[in-house]
């Protein structure tokens, strides 16, 4: 081959080269858009000293963005972030948006549902109440129950005003009697029957069950025969 057509081969592989090189830069600014719901967790922050009652724990986002990225995405890749500014108990809106969203770059936000979030807001407050022991099933050989001891008796808890309020005790796990025919103590979780209610301290107590022996029959007297 002549040096006039190596040059011109040389030429063409430069172009065909190049040509490649733009098609496969230009792949991903030409690619299809689609679109995808994701349902994604809320998270709050509050100010202090105030809880929020019942909020809502997950909306649906609609995204946008290239396909490839799209099909793609994890959905725990998205979050919605809800800051709370007002400081006073009660009902409260609020709006949502895409600055509301956290999610990847090349994605974009086109709708969220709802976008509109009706709050309450209560006052934390923290207390203590007494704990009631549980009882499960009978004990052996007939044994008895006496009086049950709690100890302690009283535990201290976090929680909204209103729902403390309502509150008279919390209750213990459930204490198992069966098997046992003598004095036994059993270390158990206190119950929260709301989520919102935290406790605080102590989380167990010690239950201890004293148990008496069966109660002895009386024998009944024989009846008396009335003359005639």
């Amino acid at each position: 081959m002549s040096a006039g057509g190596r040059q011109w081969s040389l030429r063409l592989l430069a172009l065909a080269l190049a040509t490649l090189l733009w098609f496969f830069g230009t792949l991903e600014t030409r690619e299809q858009e689609s679109e995808k719901v994701v349902e994604s967790s809320v998270t709050y922050s509050t100010p202090r000293g105030l809880i929020l009652l019942d909020p809502v724990q997950r909306v649906k986002v609609r995204l946008r963005g290239r396909t490839s990225k799209v099909r793609a995405l994890n959905p725990l890749a998205v979050d919605v972030l809800v800051t709370v500014t007002d400081n006073r108990r009660g009902q409260l809106e609020v709006t949502l948006g895409p600055d509301n969203v956290v999610l990847p770059e090349d994605v974009e936000v086109m709708s969220i549902e709802p976008n509109q979030l009706e709050l309450r807001l209560d006052r934390e407050v923290t207390t203590t109440l007494p704990v009631k022991f549980k009882l499960m099933g009978e004990p052996a050989a007939g044994a008895r129950v006496q009086h049950v001891e709690v100890v302690p008796d009283r535990v201290q808890v976090s929680g909204p005003e209103s729902r403390l309020r309502s509150l008279r005790f919390l209750t213990t796990s459930n204490v198992n009697l069966n098997g046992h025919a003598l004095d036994f103590e059993e270390t158990v979780a206190v119950i929260s029957p709301d989520p919102l209610v935290k406790i605080l301290q102590p989380t167990v107590v010690l239950v201890r069950v004293p148990l008496a022996p069966p109660s002895p029959e009386v024998p009944s007297k024989p009846s008396r025969e009335r003359k005639p």
